[in-house]
């Protein structure tokens, strides 16, 4: 017999507790999450708000809305997953998370980020219908086909994202139990485990392609197809008028892919100091929920108008409830 055990073969290992390393010997690192919280503030009020505007606003009853209203609400929920408890845990000092907490973060860290990819090509389909196919628009993508759509990719996204952290479940953890990231990230945890974690890595390259590669492949196509119909348009006029319907998404886009690939491409072709590597991955998760409100409400016309709708209406009802309260308060005095 001999003395070394295969890790196969090792009893399952289960740590009650995970340490996240966050920033290692970083100065001043408060500031940085004290920064978080500013951007966790701003997120919030900018989603609730267009989250709250779709809502009042009857204009904005329409397909198209249902997936912005869809992607603030992954955008305030994936915020909330990651920010408060990290920055918690990272100001007090407190790195240590219980292993069923871990798992629990990881899955809704990820799932409203697939949410978040999902969203943007349900939004790209929106839009190439619009162009493309302008007079068979409101017969295609109506309300209730942009809810089951919607509604298939939250299915799919719950689907993808536990079976990551089923996967994670049958890992054993004999060397380590600190994670070198700034959250309970899917690779820094499987990779700290001592037995075979291919399937894991199996996974993770299928959510990489699922989730972003063939959302990105298929929203750059449907702008092939967006660009082929323009050039059609004989009229300059109606075809910038055309483009300004998809900048803001272009815009939303660009600011969530590009970061996300820049810093895999990197990662990839040269080292990346950890704090570095951190830094730029809480930035590209973080940064795009905050911003992604104030470019709908600021380049979107439609929910400009309905946001002037409604603070008008709001306005004439006070204009109206002003003399009322004045004539109770005046028998109430007199009383």
């Amino acid at each position: 017999m001999t003395s070394t055990v295969s890790l196969e073969n090792a009893t399952f290992i289960r740590p009650p507790t995970f340490y996240i390393s966050g920033l290692y010997n970083m100065p001043h690192a408060k500031y940085y999450y004290m920064f978080l919280c500013f951007i966790y503030a701003v997120t919030v009020l900018g989603n609730s708000f267009i989250m709250g505007t779709i809502y009042l606003a009857r204009t904005l009853h329409t397909a198209k809305y249902i997936a912005v209203f869809n992607l603030a609400f992954s955008d305030l929920c994936g915020s909330s997953a990651l920010i408060p408890k990290y920055a918690e845990m990272f100001l007090l000092e407190n790195q240590y998370i219980p292993y069923e907490n871990c798992l629990a973060s990881m899955f809704f860290v990820f799932l409203f980020m697939t949410m978040q990819s999902f969203t943007l090509l349900a939004l790209s389909f929106d839009r190439v219908i619009a162009i493309c196919f302008p007079l068979r628009y409101h017969a295609i993508v109506t309300k209730t086909t942009m809810t089951l759509i919607i509604g298939v990719m939250w299915v799919i996204a719950v689907f993808i994202i536990t079976g990551m952290a089923a996967l994670l479940t049958r890992l054993s953890f004999c060397r380590t139990t600190t994670i070198s990231s700034y959250f309970c990230d899917h690779g820094p945890i499987y990779r700290i485990a001592c037995n075979d974690y291919s399937p894991n890595y199996m996974m993770a390259n299928v959510y990489t392609a699922l989730v972003l590669c063939i959302p990105l492949i298929l929203i750059a196509f449907s702008y092939v197809c967006i660009g082929v119909a323009l050039l059609k348009i004989s009229h300059g006029a109606e075809r910038i008028k055309a483009m300004k319907t998809c900048t803001s998404h272009l815009i939303l886009v660009a600011m969530f892919y590009l970061p996300i690939f820049s810093i895999y491409m990197v990662a990839i072709t040269t080292y990346l100091h950890p704090n570095t590597r951190i830094i730029n991955s809480v930035l590209a998760q973080t940064i795009p929920p905050m911003l992604n409100p104030i470019i709908y409400t600021l380049k979107t016309e439609e929910v400009l108008q309905s946001i002037k709708v409604l603070y008008k209406r709001i306005k004439v009802n006070f204009a109206m409830e002003d003399p009322v309260q004045s004539i109770i308060k005046k028998k109430s005095l007199k009383d």
